[in-house]
């Protein structure tokens, strides 16, 4: 009688290109709740997929964001040009351990408390009535009666917030958006592609730098600038082109795919809305709810255990990079029941998701991410209730990512059709 160990389970080879991911996911996860898996590059990685896992990793006093705790990276194993670096890379808080965590972290996190949010309160009304007003022209020129939610709304909205917190003059805004997703989101680029997208992204940072060191202002790029040369060694350059770097994408892209997959979950589920627009469940429910079950990130890259750390029943190696996989921790079942996967406004608990990151690193934008993305919902189903797809969920084009999770292009028609 023999036995025999069984086959170790193989890597799962990422798509660059991602696509939906839930389904991936539940197959990921009905292995366990952190998997092997192969990025673009071939480059050997992990991804935390279950949400009692992936809350234990994210707070883990094991784990560091500093990419000199992944020897691959410096050793010559990973190439120079691998595009998915930039996450490696950056220098922010994003990437920052212990003191210089907190030393970074405390510049910016005055201007998100929620008080300091909720000070732009009106300012966000006006820019999502204005929006509105844009979107209903633009349904009203296209002879079907047709209007791409995501370019006249849900991305210029954010857009605008961020940059006026930070500075940034309208004419760069177009170009930063393009340059932010070659480098963040898009997974399919090529190392060329990336290396001159960044290169772009840091000049155009600098100009905006510059131009504010030039004429102060009261916005939040001034205010690092100031901190840095008053304090002389607060904030190298290097960290304040990543620190923008940082808000400008976290407070745009993000957003941007909150409102979209909380317009697409609530126009799929029209006896959800229903409950919101007859005040048996609130914005801010529909927010949470979209949070967990189709978040605006994927899985995000990186982490490094800075010891062999066992989680979930599985050992990953020091030094390996780690991917935490939002979207597959929202749809756990283990934690959020056997309905895990049903869309409900109404679900006890649905805030615990850790869409918006768990421990130190819980992302500091999400009070204003929760403020935009409830105010747009609230305008936007109350002045176009009728609001619906113009074309079925399934031939929506995804985003090209396997970090960033929703559509390329959200066309919605603002008003029922009159049938004849």
């Amino acid at each position: 009688m023999s036995s025999h160990t069984p086959a170790p389970t193989p890597a799962h080879v990422v798509d660059p290109v991602g696509g939906c991911p839930h389904a991936l996911n539940a197959h990921l996860r009905a292995r366990g709740p952190v998997a092997d898996i192969v990025l673009p590059g071939g480059v050997s990685a992990a991804v935390v997929l279950g949400h009692d896992a992936l809350k234990e990793f994210l707070s883990h006093p094991d784990v560091a964001k500093d990419a000199r705790h992944c020897p691959a990276l410096h050793d010559g194993t990973i190439p120079a040009d691998w595009p998915l670096r930039v996450f490696a890379n950056a220098q922010g808080m994003h990437t920052a351990d212990g003191a210089d965590h907190r030393r970074l972290r405390a510049l910016v996190g005055n201007a998100f408390t929620a008080r300091q949010v909720e000070r732009l309160r009106p300012r966000i009304e006006e820019l999502t009535a204005g929006l509105l007003d844009d979107l209903g022209r633009a349904a009203a020129e296209d002879p079907a009666g047709i209007a791409d939610l995501r370019t006249h709304f849900a991305l210029p909205l954010p857009m605008s917030v961020i940059c006026e917190l930070l500075g940034v003059d309208p004419e760069h805004r177009g170009r930063l958006h393009d340059l932010t997703y070659t480098v963040v989101i898009a997974t399919d680029t090529t190392p060329a592609e990336v290396m001159a997208a960044v290169r772009e992204l840091v000049e155009l940072l600098g100009t905006i730098a510059a131009a504010r060191r030039a004429a102060p202002g009261e916005d939040l790029t001034s205010a690092l600038i100031a901190v840095r040369e008053d304090g002389g060694d607060r904030l190298s350059e290097a960290e304040l082109i990543g620190t923008m770097r940082l808000m400008l994408v976290a407070g745009h892209e993000t957003t941007l795919n909150l409102i979209s997959n909380a317009v697409r979950a609530l126009c799929a589920h029209r006896d959800q809305l229903a409950l919101v627009l007859e005040g048996r469940a609130t914005w801010s429910d529909v927010v949470d709810e979209t949070l967990r079950w189709d978040g605006p990130v994927s899985w995000f890259p990186f982490r490094y255990p800075t010891r062999d750390l066992a989680l979930g029943g599985t050992v990953i190696p020091q030094g390996t990079p780690v991917l935490a996989g939002y979207t597959a921790a929202g749809r756990d079942e283990a934690f959020h029941g056997p309905d895990a996967g049903r869309f409900d406004v109404t679900r006890p608990g649905a805030g615990r998701h850790l869409s918006f990151g768990q421990g130190v690193h819980y992302c500091v934008g999400a009070p204003l991410a929760r403020l935009e993305a409830t105010i747009a919902l609230e305008r936007l189903f109350t002045r176009f209730p009728d609001l619906d797809l113009a074309v079925p969920e399934a031939e929506l084009p995804r985003q090209r990512s396997f970090i960033g999770n929703s559509v390329e292009a959200l066309p919605v028609r603002l008003v029922r059709p009159v049938l004849r």
